[in-house]
């Protein structure tokens, strides 16, 4: 009894202990993701996959955390993917549309957190996005340095009102395109709907015409017997009347062979 109870201390504290190194790390994959990475940074990457693995080991584990808390580790590690994903997106547009979809965590990782680490990352990273579609449309972006002196010589100066204005139609398509692909959500869903109604209403129908099937093939059972019985009885009184018939016939030959035999004796 001792040792199952030492044995259940230990696998606690080895729970225990894997959850906190989660923690750390994932406190600092987040803080990597906060900083300004270069294309050659691979570590968040690999810590990435490393939190997949202990994610999956805590969910194994006896004495695992809380579902509530295993969602919330979840949700963080998918966002953290997902953000390094969209960063291999190759425009800034593609970019700045995946990151509108990603979702960060709503709880703190450590204690001293007021705002959650992932929101501010977030954040950070549409401001990045917006920045570089800005770069993008005013042609200053930085591809190289000899690329980009040849573009800043070769472009005229913009009106700042203009690259507002453009900006702000990006964005604005972003948004049509958003409002359209709900408006689509929206009628398959009303789309479903009806198909549902429908054919809840067609299988309504085929329920009464069961229904009316059932009752008349009862009703026609109900005939069928009344009939059998008729026949039978039927049946019984033409049996009767042979049975008698076949007695009479059987008598009138026994009576007729004595009166033959009376009246013409037989010769000696």
């Amino acid at each position: 009894m001792t040792s199952n109870r030492c044995d259940a201390v230990s696998a606690s504290n080895m729970a225990s202990r894997l959850e906190i190194n989660f923690i750390r790390l994932l406190s600092r994959c987040e803080s990597i993701a906060s900083e300004k990475r270069g294309e050659t940074e691979w570590r968040l990457e690999k810590y990435v996959g490393a939190l997949e693995e202990m994610l999956v080991a805590l969910r194994k584990s006896p004495s695992k955390p809380t579902p509530e808390v295993l969602t919330e580790y979840t949700r963080k590690v998918d966002f953290l993917k997902g953000l390094l994903e969209a960063e291999k997106l190759s425009s800034p547009t593609e970019k700045a549309l995946a990151n509108q979809f990603l979702a960060p965590g709503r709880t703190p990782t450590i204690a001293n957190e007021r705002i959650p680490a992932t929101k501010t990352v977030h954040m950070q990273t549409k401001a990045r996005c917006t920045g570089e579609m800005r770069d993008e449309l005013l042609g200053t972006g930085s591809s190289g340095k000899g690329t980009s002196d040849l573009r800043n010589r070769r472009c005229l100066p913009l009106d700042e009102r203009q690259s507002a204005a453009e900006l702000d139609a990006v964005l604005q398509h972003h948004h049509n395109l958003q409002e359209k692909l709900a408006e689509d959500m929206l009628n398959l869903a009303r789309n479903l709907k009806n198909n549902t109604l429908a054919a809840q209403n067609i299988i309504k129908q085929d329920n009464q015409t069961l229904g009316q099937s059932m009752r008349q093939a009862d009703l026609n059972f109900e005939k069928l017997k009344t009939e059998s019985e008729r026949l039978e009885q039927h049946t019984k009184k033409s049996v009767n009347w042979l049975l008698w018939l076949m007695l009479i016939l059987v008598s009138f030959t026994f009576i007729s062979m004595i009166l033959f035999i009376r009246i013409f004796p037989r010769l000696r």
